[in-house]
């Protein structure tokens, strides 16, 4: 999978993918990550990429042609299955959304900045937008982040144990269980019997028990589902 990222801050980008999973997906071949500064593709010597909105109002709008330029630039190297905006109007994202990003080959991330991006550039360029919450950030470039983590930790290989993913919170709409490791017994809190029995069955039965009683109670939005 390659993810083409384009940001006016790139070097936000230095500390989310130089360690862990994504510095190891990144190392095993298995992910690919470009940034590409906006600001190449000033419109002139100032690396302005930014102007006053039509119609008046507060705050500045990415402008069309950078934007416009670095996408032309890299669609003509290769086919690109979402060209992504990210903005706080955007599709909430969830697991489901990860799930499906994690399936194709090529993704660009648009960082947005400043009071929004030109519409027309909204109209005929992006194929999505994603939003990581109702809450406004400074900027699109840890949103894009989030998603990067989140879809490239899907990809087989990158997690030491690939079933670990299958039993994440969301993946079937249940938060999941609570877990324990050693000691068994510490401040004389125990772990529950059950955990400890190595009946798989009945620890099946009791993590998808404590797993629907713990969505009840936190996120009962998501039985509906």
């Amino acid at each position: 999978m390659r993810i083409d990222i384009i940001t006016i801050f790139p070097e936000m980008f230095d500390g989310p993918f130089s360690h862990s999973m994504i510095k190891r997906a990144q190392a095993k071949g298995l992910a690919e990550i470009h940034i590409h500064n906006l600001r190449d593709y000033a419109v002139n010597k100032h690396r302005k990429v930014d102007d006053y909105p039509f119609g008046g109002g507060a705050g500045m709008v990415m402008m069309i042609q950078p934007v416009a330029d670095c996408i032309d630039k890299l669609k003509v190297e290769r086919n690109y299955d979402e060209i992504i905006f990210m903005t706080p109007d955007g599709v909430l994202f969830d697991q489901p959304l990860a799930n499906k990003l994690s399936m194709v080959n090529n993704i660009i991330l648009m960082c947005g900045h400043y009071k929004g991006i030109d519409e027309r550039l909204r109209e005929h360029y992006f194929t999505s937008e994603i939003s990581i919450g109702d809450y406004v950030l400074t900027g699109g470039e840890l949103a894009a982040a989030v998603v990067t983590d989140a879809v490239i930790r899907l990809l087989p290989g990158v997690l030491s144990d690939e079933t670990s993913a299958l039993s994440d919170s969301f993946q079937d709409n249940l938060l999941s269980p609570p877990v324990y490791t050693r000691p068994s017994e510490y401040n004389s809190w125990v772990v529950p019997d059950v955990l400890t029995s190595g009946n798989e069955k009945e620890i099946k039965k009791w993590q998808n028990e404590q797993a629907v009683d713990r969505t009840r109670l936190r996120r009962p939005d998501m039985l509906d589902k």
